[in-house]
């Protein structure tokens, strides 16, 4: 292959890779990914659209759904003589005055943490099963009370409904998260995926702070919340972030909150891009050259010898 052939492959596989670095960048070019205090304003939702940093909304009623994990607390209250040095104590009137207490549940408590299981139900030992997927907390907690109040062995010491007190709370939001991914710098690099629980109230920076910030090879001027649309049909959302404005200029518009399902995408810089898609262009023809000046070299060292060159 001539030198003049070799450069227009390798201005070829150039003249490919840059278009297609651009066509990966430019499907995201309407955003205007440009920070809001060096330069243009970049699209964001008007105010009181989505939620933000300093305008957060409270989330609904947490819904439990496996594989989340509950803290279930069972108590029973009763009514007992109050006992001063062994005497019982009388009011005014002449009536025994009662204290309330409390105890754990006969023959095998319900105190401790419970991992909701993927046919979403909770397990409570001796007292079997209840199903708590879909319900909310004061849901579930209702659930398990009626639960309990339907065992023979409950019915048989007498317990009533209202002497049983029932708490529900999730140790461990499994089943809401957002997602945060990490592109490599095109195809060939692959793009990273990570998943953290929510808790109410993160924002675009607290979900960033949990993997450390930026990488090298990340865009501060590409990055975007893309937001779940559970309906088909549905508008889909891309709320573009301002990471500059956001994290040096303190501007909160785009800090948005974060709800349940939120992919959070981080774009690879252009030039990064470029150059992994050229490399994984000319890779193969330099590979290919390699080749082909190997077997060159080994058909002219044959040629010599057959030739007498080279002998002593």
């Amino acid at each position: 292959m001539s030198g003049n052939r070799r450069l227009g492959v390798l201005a070829l596989a150039v003249g490919i890779a840059i278009g297609g670095a651009g066509c990966m960048h430019g499907g995201h070019g309407h955003l205007g990914h440009e920070p809001v205090a060096d330069g243009p304003a970049i699209a964001v939702p008007p105010p009181g659209a989505v939620p933000r940093e300093l305008d957060k909304i409270t989330l609904p009623p947490y819904v439990i759904e496996a594989p989340d994990q509950l803290l279930i607390e069972v108590i029973q209250r009763s009514k007992v003589p109050k006992l001063i040095n062994g005497v019982e104590q009388k009011d005014a009137k002449g009536e025994t005055i009662m204290d309330t207490v409390t105890d754990r549940l006969p023959v095998q408590p319900v105190s401790g943490q419970f991992q909701v299981r993927l046919d979403g139900t909770v397990g409570l030992g001796f007292w079997g099963s209840v199903p708590v997927s879909g319900l909310t907390l004061e849901q579930a907690a209702a659930a398990v009370r009626a639960h309990l109040l339907q065992q023979d062995t409950l019915k048989q010491f007498g317990t009533r409904l209202e002497s049983l007190t029932v708490i529900v709370d999730v140790i461990a939001y499994n089943s809401k998260r957002y997602y945060i991914i990490i592109d490599g710098g095109g195809p060939s690099a692959g793009e990273q995926m990570v998943s953290f629980p929510i808790t109410g109230s993160e924002t675009v920076m607290d979900a960033m702070s949990n993997i450390g910030g930026l990488s090298d090879v990340s865009s501060r001027r590409n990055i975007w919340v893309a937001r779940r649309t559970p309906h088909p049909g549905q508008p889909w959302q891309i709320l573009p972030v301002d990471w500059i404005g956001m994290t040096q200029h303190g501007i909160t518009y785009t800090n948005y909150q974060i709800m349940p399902g939120d992919r959070i995408y981080v774009k690879a810089q252009r030039l990064v891009s470029i150059d992994r898609t050229l490399a994984r262009l000319i890779s193969p023809v330099e590979r290919a050259f390699g080749i082909t000046l190997l077997g060159s070299s080994t058909v002219n060292q044959i040629k010599g010898v057959g030739l007498g060159f080279n002998n002593q």
